[in-house]
């Protein structure tokens, strides 16, 4: 299923692509800078100031998905390629993509079914099928994700710790380790991407959230290959929202606080878990459900995230929290200023109710 376009317009951000962690450019993980986007206005200042516009009875929904290493290279009948490894579906089978070398910079669409290709230490994979579906690529040229059965010694989840490395594209300038790819709240394996809109986080800055009365409420969502670049429709992934924080956010609704997602995962999770009441109740398994201004929210008000390439299907999701025009006032006043894209880049706070 191919994506809607989003409204927001605006030129590609190849010089704006952060090329490695803010750590790396001496800053701390919550020094980078943040974009306050409300009605009433634009405001620029620095993510460890994220308590300044935030109140006591805000929820802030987070993530506790931890990323696992799913890039591993392959040999395609003699020809080099880049693989990533993604979700485990419900029949086994795993989401793979095929990419091109030396830095995964360019997905290869002309993979067949029934195709083999040759993993480190013995391992292997089958393209079985399509995924989601044949034709699914927005190219028209072939299909870039595939479901595959991967045979790999002992166990597959032993044999990426092992043999893989996090999965990463061409616009970084080198790779790095995992530890790089995780935020302070990831808990349970399976994202096959990191959740980056929560990697700005610190310690001390949660504490400074919690103690001006800021309530974080947790979720579960493993995340997929990325597709918003080639402007397909989300996957299905697996989410779970438990009782406490269902609990959480309709009680904190009740009293007039303000639901804020922290990440299109996030906002993701708890609209696949709302009632046809409005409330939130606790679920868990696939969601395929795409957020877009033609199926808005119900309950997240705002939302922290990164910044997303034109076309991106995620700047839907980012449309219906915030609206169209407040998401272009946004990204044009991210251009101008030259915020940083991608996982190690920028952030943005949106709120549409100001």
């Amino acid at each position: 299923m191919l994506a809607a376009r989003p409204f927001t317009h605006f030129s590609s951000p190849v010089d704006r692509t952060a090329a490695e962690p803010p750590e790396l450019r001496g800053l701390r993980r919550d020094g980078i800078r943040l974009m306050i986007a409300t009605p009433a206005g634009i405001q620029h200042t620095v993510f460890d100031r994220l308590a300044d516009h935030l109140r006591a009875g805000d929820v802030l929904v987070v993530n506790t998905s931890a990323t696992v290493p799913g890039q591993l290279n392959g040999d395609r009948n003699g020809s080099a390629v880049i693989v990533h490894i993604a979700n485990r579906l419900p029949d086994g089978s795993r989401v793979v993509e095929l990419r091109s070398v030396p830095d995964a910079s360019a997905p290869i669409l002309d993979g067949r079914v029934g195709e083999w290709i040759a993993l480190p230490a013995g391992g292997r994979l089958e393209l079985i099928a399509a995924y989601p579906e044949s034709g699914s690529s927005p190219t028209g040229l072939g299909n870039r994700l595939w479901r595959a059965r991967v045979t790999v010694p002992p166990t597959l989840s032993a044999y990426l710790r092992e043999q893989a490395r996090p999965i990463s594209y061409g616009y970084l300038n080198t790779p790095f380790p995992i530890s790089a790819y995780q935020t302070i709240f990831a808990r349970h394996p399976g994202s096959a991407e990191m959740p980056s809109a929560a990697r700005p986080f610190s310690a001390e800055l949660v504490t400074r959230l919690v103690a001006q009365g800021v309530i974080f409420a947790p979720i579960t969502l493993h995340t997929g290959l990325s597709s918003q670049d080639a402007g397909e429709a989300p996957q299905p992934e697996w989410f779970e929202v438990n009782e406490t924080t269902a609990h959480l956010i309709n009680s904190s609704r009740a009293r007039g606080g303000r639901v804020i997602a922290v990440g299109t995962t996030a906002t993701r999770a708890i609209e696949s878990a709302v009632q046809r009441d409005g409330t939130v109740a606790a679920a868990s398994g696939w969601t395929g459900l795409v957020i877009s201004p033609e199926r808005p929210v119900r309950v997240v008000n705002g939302l922290i995230t990164g910044w997303h390439n034109p076309d991106a299907s995620h700047l839907l999701l980012v449309e219906s929290v915030a609206g169209a025009q407040l998401t272009q006032r946004a990204y044009d006043a991210a251009a101008a200023e030259g915020y940083l894209w991608h996982e190690f880049g920028d952030s943005c706070l949106l709120i549409r109710d100001g």
